[in-house]
C-alpha cells in the first residue's frame, strides 16, 4: 500500500481569498504547548469535536468522514479544516500545506517518519530517461515560500531532511536562504540535497553554498558513467557530465560533502564495475557513493522496455564495483534492492532505503530470515520483480 500523502480537503470555516496558501502544524488535545496562528489541533471524532470547543482551541484539523459539524460546532472555532478517515495517520507534529481556493492539501512533514523530504521545484534541466519527478516548466517559486514557512514548526529533534526536485538549485539564491534557515532553526539536523551537480560548475553558486556553513549539509549528485556520452544520454542534456565532475570537484576543493549516485539500469548497471573503479580512482575523496535500485515510475514507466534489467543480470558486477570502492576506503552504500538479488558478501552494503511510504514486501517476504534488514520492495509506479526474489532461509 502506498500512504496517501496527498488529497483535498473541506474548509467548513473561516477561510478567505485573501490568503491563498496555508500551512498547518497539528496538534493534540489536551496539550499545553505553546500555539500560533499556524496550529490546528486534530479531532477524529464526536467526542473529541466536544472536547476541542471545551478547551477553547481556535482552530481544528478533522479527520474523519463522519464527524458532526453542523450549525454552532462549526462556528465555535475561527478555522475548521475535514479530511477523509484515510489519511487517519496524521498525527500531532505532522505539516500540511493546504491551497484554498481548490482545497487540495499535500502532507509536507511526518513527525514519526525517517523519510522526510520537501519538494523545492518540478524545474530541471536535466531530463533524465527514469525520472521519477518528471520535470516541468512551470512558476512554481510558492513552493520555496511554503517551505520556509514549514521549517519553523518542524521539531528542533528532526534527525533528517532533504531536499528534491526537480533541480533544487534552479532558482539558487533563494534555495541557499532555505539552507540558511536550516542552518539556523535546525544545526543538528542532517541536510541532505538531491541535485544534478551542474549549479556547482559556477564558482558563485558553490561560494554561496559553502557560506552557509551547515554542519551536516551534503549534496547528492548522479554520475552514472565512467564516460560522457553515457552519462549525457541518461540525463538527455549534452555536456552534463562535465559540468557535473566540475561541481564535484569545486564542492571538494572548498570542503563540501559529496554523495555520488548511480542509478542502476539497463544503461548503468552493465558497466558499474567499471564506472566504480573510475569513481576510486578520480573521486577517491567523495564522502558516500550510493548504487541505487531504480523506482519504475515517472519516467522509468514510459522508458521501461530500454531501462528495465533484472538485477540478477548485473548481481556480479555490482559485487565487485562495492568490493572496488570498499577497498579504496570509500563509503560505499547499496540502496533500493533487495538482499535476495544481492550476493552474501555484500549484505553489510544493503541500507533499508526506501521511503516508508512506498515501501512493502511480497508474500514469499513472509518466510525470509533477513526481512527485517532488507530494503524490500517499492510499492510505486509500476513495480518490476526480479527472478531472484526468495525468502532466505
Amino acid at each position: 500500500m502506498i500512504l496517501p500523502l496527498y488529497g483535498t480537503a473541506v474548509l467548513n470555516h473561516g477561510f478567505g481569498a485573501e490568503s491563498p496558501r496555508v500551512v498547518a502544524r497539528l496538534r493534540s488535545l489536551g496539550t499545553n504547548e505553546p500555539s500560533d496562528g499556524h496550529d490546528f489541533y486534530v479531532v477524529r471524532s464526536d467526542t473529541e469535536l466536544v472536547r476541542s470547543i471545551e478547551e477553547k482551541r481556535s482552530s481544528i484539523f478533522v479527520i474523519n468522514d463522519d464527524v458532526s459539524l453542523a450549525g454552532s460546532a462549526v462556528s465555535a472555532f475561527d478555522r475548521v479544516l475535514s479530511v477523509s478517515a484515510k489519511f487517519e495517520y496524521l498525527r500531532s507534529g505532522d505539516v500540511v500545506g493546504v491551497h484554498v481556493p481548490t482545497g487540495r492539501f499535500r502532507t509536507l512533514f511526518r513527525s514519526n517518519s525517517r523519510h522526510n523530504s520537501f519538494l523545492v521545484t518540478e524545474r530541471c534541466n536535466n531530463y533524465c530517461l527514469m525520472c521519477s519527478q518528471p520535470p516541468k516548466d512551470v512558476d512554481d517559486r510558492w513552493i520555496l515560500d511554503e517551505i520556509r514557512e514549514s521549517l519553523p514548526l518542524l521539531p528542533k529533534s528532526t534527525p533528517t531532511l532533504t531536499f528534491t526536485g526537480g533541480e533544487p538549485l534552479s532558482d539558487w539564491a533563494r534555495f541557499i536562504d532555505i539552507l540558511a534557515d536550516c542552518r539556523d532553526l535546525h544545526p543538528d539536523t542532517a541536510i541532505q540535497v538531491l541535485t544534478n551537480g551542474r549549479a556547482f560548475a559556477s564558482s558563485e553558486i558553490v561560494d554561496a553554498w559553502k557560506a552557509v556553513n551547515h554542519p551536516s549539509l551534503i549534496a547528492a549528485i548522479p554520475v552514472y558513467a565512467s564516460v560522457d556520452y553515457i552519462h549525457d544520454y541518461v540525463v538527455q542534456a549534452k555536456g552534463a557530465f562535465d559540468e557535473t565532475i566540475l561541481g564535484i570537484l569545486k564542492l571538494k576543493d572548498r570542503g563540501q560533502r559529496v554523495e555520488v549516485r548511480v542509478v542502476l539500469h539497463a544503461h548503468t548497471a552493465p558497466t558499474i564495475a567499471e564506472t566504480s573503479r573510475w569513481i576510486s580512482r578520480n573521486l577517491p575523496f567523495v564522502d558516500h557513493v550510493a548504487l541505487m535500485g531504480m523506482e519504475n515510475t515517472g519516467f522509468a514507466i514510459a522508458n521501461e522496455n530500454s531501462l528495465w534489467i533484472d538485477p540478477m543480470d548485473y548481481r556480479e558486477s555490482l559485487s565487485e564495483g562495492v568490493r572496488t570502492l570498499a577497498d579504496t576506503g570509500i563509503n560505499v552504500s547499496i540502496y533500493n534492492l533487495p538482499r535476495c538479488v544481492l550476493d552474501a558478501s555484500i549484505w553489510p552494503y544493503a541500507v533499508q532505503s526506501i521511503s516508508d511510504w512506498k515501501n512493502g514486501y511480497v508474500e514469499e517476504c513472509r518466510r525470509c530470515i533477513e526481512k527485517s534488514k532488507c530494503s524490500g520492495l517499492f510499492t510505486s509506479g509500476r513495480p518490476r520483480q526480479s527472478r531472484g526474489i526468495r525468502a532466505i532461509q
